[in-house]
C-alpha cells in the first residue's frame, strides 16, 4: 500500500470515529439531564443503535460487494447522519430522542464495515497495515473527548452539533476515497447471490461460530460501559469525567501497535482470552473504586479500555477478514458488525438499563451492586471459551471448497 493511501485510509478513520466519540459516550448523561431520562430508557436509546446495527450493515455489506462502490455509499450515509444528528439535538422528549436516534443509527452503523471494506481493498498485507490504519480512528475518538472537555460540552448538545459537522466533512471526503468498485458485479444476481447466503458459510466453521457466541455474550459487558459509565463517573464526583475517560482510548491507540505482533506469535485465542480478562478486571475497578482513597482503581477501569476492546474487537476483525475468501469480505465485516454492536449490544442495552434502573432510587445509583453483573457475566464467557474455541495458529479460511 503506498503511502499517500495510508494516509488518507488513516484521515478516513480519524473521522469516522471521531463522530461516534463526539456523542456517544456521553448521551446517558446527556439523557439524565435533559431529558430527565432513567435507565431502561437510557437503555432503550442505546438498543435502538443495536437495532440498527442489526437491520443494516450485514446487508449494506452485501449491497456494496455486488451493486455500488462502497465510498459513495459511505459519502451518502455520512451527508443523511449530519443532518439527523443535528434533529437529535433539538429534540426535547425521550420518545422523539429514541426515534431520531434511530433513525441516525440506521445510516452509521453501516459505515463502520464499509470503512474497514474500503481500507482492506486496498491493502496487500491487511494483517500488518489494518491495525496502522485504523488506530487513527481511536486518535480522533480521543481528539473527540479532549474537544468535549475543552469546550466544557460534556452535558449539552453541543456534542451532536460537533458530530454533525464532522459527519458532513467526512461525508464529502468519502467522495475521494479510493474507488472500491463492487467485486461480484459480474455474478449472477441470484436470490442466493442478492440476500448474502454465501456469507453464512461462516457458521460452518466451528471456531468461528464458538466465536460468534462468544461475542454476543461479552458485548453484554460492553453495553454497561458504553451505556453508564460516563453518568457512574459524573455521580462518583469526578470532574471532567468525559475528559479522563479518553485514557482509555489512549490505552487503546498503544495496544492496537501490538496486535500485528501479537496475532502472529501468541495466535488468536490467547489474545482473545487477554481482552476478556480485562473486562472483569475493569468492572472490579470500578465497583471497589470511589473518588477518594480507590480513584486509581477508577483510573485502572478506564485505562483497561485499550485492552477489553482491542484484545477482543479489533482482533475479532482481523480474525473474521482471516476467515473470508473474496467474494464476501464485505458481507464478513458487516456480519462481524452485526453480532458485536447489534446482536450482543442489543441485549446488553436491555440487560443493562434494566439493571441500572433496580438498583437506582431517583436516579441515584447503587453502582456497585450494577458493576457485579457484567462482571460476572464476563467470568462465565472466558470459562466457557477457554474450553470450548479451538483454533489451529495457521487460521483456515472459511468458505472455500478444500
Amino acid at each position: 500500500m503506498k503511502p499517500k493511501t495510508s494516509v488518507i485510509l488513516s484521515f478516513m478513520m480519524f473521522l469516522q470515529y471521531y463522530i461516534w466519540g463526539s456523542w456517544y459516550v456521553t448521551m446517558g448523561t446527556y439523557m439524565t439531564v435533559h431529558l430527565k431520562s432513567n435507565g431502561i430508557q437510557i437503555g432503550a436509546v442505546y438498543s435502538a443503535l443495536a437495532i440498527a446495527t442489526m437491520i443494516s450493515p450485514f446487508f449494506i455489506g452485501m449491497i456494496a460487494d455486488r451493486f455500488f462502490a462502497a465510498q459513495r455509499l459511505m459519502g451518502v450515509l455520512h451527508l443523511l447522519g449530519g443532518f439527523l444528528l443535528f434533529i437529535a439535538s433539538r429534540v426535547g422528549n425521550n420518545t422523539g430522542f429514541y426515534w431520531v436516534i434511530l433513525l441516525y443509527s440506521l445510516v452509521y452503523m453501516p459505515t463502520i464495515a464499509l470503512s474497514n471494506s474500503v481500507a482492506f481493498r486496498q491493502m496487500s498485507d491487511p494483517g500488518k497495515q489494518f491495525p496502522i490504519v485504523r488506530v487513527f480512528g481511536t486518535i480522533g475518538w480521543v481528539i473527540a473527548g479532549l474537544m468535549i472537555a475543552k469546550f466544557g460540552i460534556e452535558k449539552t448538545p453541543g456534542t451532536f452539533y460537533m458530530a454533525a459537522m464532522v459527519s458532513a466533512a467526512l461525508g464529502l471526503y468519502c467522495f475521494f476515497l479510493p474507488d472500491t468498485p463492487p467485486q461480484a458485479k459480474t455474478e449472477s444476481s441470484s436470490a442466493r447471490s442478492i440476500v448474502g447466503i454465501d456469507a453464512f458459510v461462516l457458521f460452518k466453521d466451528k471456531p468461528y461460530l464458538i466465536f460468534f457466541v462468544a461475542a454476543i455474550f461479552v458485548c453484554i459487558p460492553l453495553s454497561f460501559y458504553f451505556g453508564f459509565a460516563n453518568l457512574f463517573l459524573n455521580q462518583a464526583g469526578m470532574e471532567n469525567a468525559a475528559g479522563k475517560m479518553i485514557l482509555g482510548q489512549v490505552s487503546e491507540a498503544l495496544f492496537i501497535l501490538a496486535i500485528p505482533f501479537l496475532f502472529n506469535s501468541i495466535g488468536v485465542k490467547k489474545m482473545l482470552l487477554i481482552g476478556m480478562t480485562a473486562w472483569i478486571l475493569r468492572y472490579l475497578c470500578f465497583a471497589f473504586g470511589n473518588i477518594d482513597a480507590n480513584l486509581w482503581m477508577l483510573f485502572a477501569g478506564i485505562i483497561l479500555h485499550g485492552v477489553c476492546y482491542d484484545f477482543f474487537f479489533v482482533t475479532g476483525y482481523m480474525y473474521t477478514e482471516k476467515k473470508s475468501n473474496d467474494k464476501i469480505k464485505s458481507a464478513a465485516q458487516g456480519l462481524f458488525t452485526f453480532v458485536t454492536y447489534g446482536l450482543g449490544m442489543f441485549i446488553g442495552t436491555w440487560v443493562s438499563g434494566f439493571v441500572t434502573t433496580y438498583y437506582s432510587v431517583n436516579q441515584v445509583y447503587n453502582w456497585k451492586s450494577i458493576w457485579f453483573v457484567p462482571t460476572i457475566i464476563a467470568v462465565v464467557v472466558l470459562i466457557c471459551f477457554i474450553f470450548f474455541f479451538k483454533e489451529k495458529k495457521e487460521i483456515a479460511v472459511a468458505g472455500t471448497d478444500n
